[in-house]
């Protein structure tokens, strides 16, 4: 319908001067306003006026309460237009008033983010994402024939006497591939469930944006951050299973086929949860170390490294060899606790009441480390004149490799004391940089493999990774104001932010991939989990 503001017919114009088109009303006087008589107009001060844009006359209402009275403010206690007399009344003291007209801007201005939001970002999110299942299913059929053609192969070469076995294992892959398919079936219906609510809020917004009933815009509520960061419904991840051939042994024929690896899916969960917390003795805590799933080694502010039990009873308290703080700590393999000490550029190991330096270094301080799954050290250390960083494996005392810069001979690693790292099952090394902005991942041989610098609606220079854990799935953890979980390839999965942390720092996970968090400024240690 044409607006009869501009119609040739009967062109609006300004009350008081005449000026055609006037884009201000008085809600109270019922008179259109230019800009130039909006002034003249408030001057009058006879009675009381409410200016609005002339598209939002009518916006107050006579008070049902009061009828002498208009109501210019909104209770959003109460969710009900108000006029001055309610105000003062009892009924609404302590309550929230606001400006009518400030809020129902407000409330439009938010509504037309969220509506921008869900049809520009998340709902071809989660468009994508539908259009991506049935890809899922073909890869299954993909890898599974793979995983067929290989058994045939292998079972060829023995012949009849191993039908029977390679027959089951074929069993197996159905069946898994009967799991993997109503995991992706489920992941399925919880999408194809949520677009439709997506759908239907983009068009009660459309609705509402272009309405001026101050109740219903009120009224609403955003939904959009259940539908934000990419966490679609049902998310999992699948450890798909493997075939690993023998050569042919007939005295142990079973043994020979090899072996088919179980399909493992796993979930995250929406919202983490926090099992237990730590109250540990320091006023500013760094870091944490699994000494078991009961057991956790903690270094912070002091000279006192202090073992605790998910009782939070302290079992052992142990003085750095130098007297100065230590600047990283790690659990190896035997159980033994290995440490830090940039001041005297040593790497000291601790096991039961004896401190020996394992290292010291000449012209390079270490600063952070972790124990390997074969058992060595992965130190970072800093040159002397800090224009140099580079990742060391020792086996014992022994160098093994130096890791430092990549194929076009450029640095991998900022010159920094603020990075850390942590093999991946994969044996990668992953070094969390923080003046870099980013993780940086290489190859057990020391190629790089990526860097990931946050999601990819994540600002350019915003990701500020402090620490970093993997876990048995092969999922990379780091964290930085929230803690970011990536995959093995450098894809973003989820974060981890909704769960009481505070400013998260030192991470590690235990053998049921629980994740312990060292909280700095609170001296606490957060277990937490975050797989169904």
């Amino acid at each position: 319908m044409e607006d009869p503001m501009y119609s040739l017919q009967d062109v609006i114009r300004c009350d008081l001067c005449e000026t055609p088109v006037p884009p201000k009303h008085c809600d109270i006087c019922h008179i259109h306003l230019c800009e130039a008589c909006v002034w003249k107009h408030r001057s009058d001060q006879s009675k009381d006026h409410y200016i609005v844009p002339f598209k939002l006359r009518g916006i107050i209402t006579k008070c049902t309460k009061h009828s002498t009275e208009v109501c210019t403010e909104l209770c959003t206690t109460c969710n009900i237009p108000v006029c001055p007399l309610c105000v003062a009344s009892s009924e609404h003291e302590q309550h929230e008033i606001e400006d009518i007209l400030e809020w129902f801007e407000y409330k439009k201005e938010l509504m037309q983010k969220d509506l921008q939001d869900l049809e520009k970002s998340i709902y071809p999110k989660y468009q994508e994402a539908a259009t991506n299942i049935p890809v899922q299913r073909a890869d299954v059929n993909k890898r599974s024939q793979k995983l067929t053609t290989a058994l045939d192969k292998q079972g060829e070469a023995l012949h009849t006497e191993i039908d029977t076995i390679i027959q089951g294992m074929k069993s197996n892959i159905d069946d898994m591939d009967a799991q993997h398919i109503a995991a992706i079936d489920q992941q399925e219906d919880a999408i194809n469930h949520t677009i439709p609510e997506i759908k239907q809020i983009i068009l009660d917004l459309k609705r509402l944006l272009d309405t001026s009933d101050v109740c219903l815009v009120s009224e609403y509520t955003s939904r959009t951050e259940e539908f934000r960061f990419w966490q679609l419904p049902a998310q999992f991840q699948v450890t798909l299973p493997t075939f690993t051939p023998q050569e042919i042994n007939r005295e142990q024929i079973h043994q020979q086929i090899g072996s088919l690896s179980e399909l493992a899916i796993t979930f995250l969960l929406d919202e983490p949860h926090i099992l237990t917390d730590i109250q540990t003795e320091y006023e500013y805590l760094y870091s944490v170390s699994c000494l078991s799933d009961s057991e956790l080694w903690t270094c912070g502010d002091d000279n006192i490294l202090r073992l605790y039990n998910l009782q939070r009873e302290l079992l052992r308290s142990v003085q750095t060899k130098s007297g100065i703080m230590p600047r990283d700590i790690a659990v190896t393999r035997s159980g033994d606790l290995v440490y830090t000490d940039p001041r005297d550029r040593s790497i000291n190991l601790e096991s039961g009441t004896q401190i020996q330096t394992l290292i010291t270094l000449r012209g390079w301080r270490p600063y952070t480390l972790c124990s390997t799954s074969s058992g060595d050290l992965l130190v970072i250390m800093t040159s002397d004149d800090r224009k140099q960083t580079k990742v060391v494996r020792y086996s014992g005392s022994i160098e093994k490799q130096s890791i430092q810069w990549d194929d076009q001979g450029n640095a991998l690693y900022t010159s920094s004391y603020i990075i850390y790292l942590s093999e991946n099952r994969n044996l990668d090394i992953c070094v969390a940089d923080y003046l870099a902005h980013e993780v940086v991942v290489v190859s057990a041989a020391g190629k790089l493999r990526f860097r990931y610098t946050g999601p990819p609606s994540t600002p350019r220079g915003s990701f500020r990774p402090y620490r970093i854990t993997t876990d048995s799935r092969g999922n990379i953890l780091t964290s930085d104001h929230r803690i970011h979980i990536i995959d093995q390839d450098g894809h973003f999965l989820r974060f981890i932010h909704n769960c009481d942390l505070q400013m998260p720092r030192g991470l590690c996970v235990d053998s049921r991939d629980n994740l312990f968090v060292a909280e700095i400024y609170t001296g606490k240690v957060k277990k937490l989990q975050y797989y169904k």
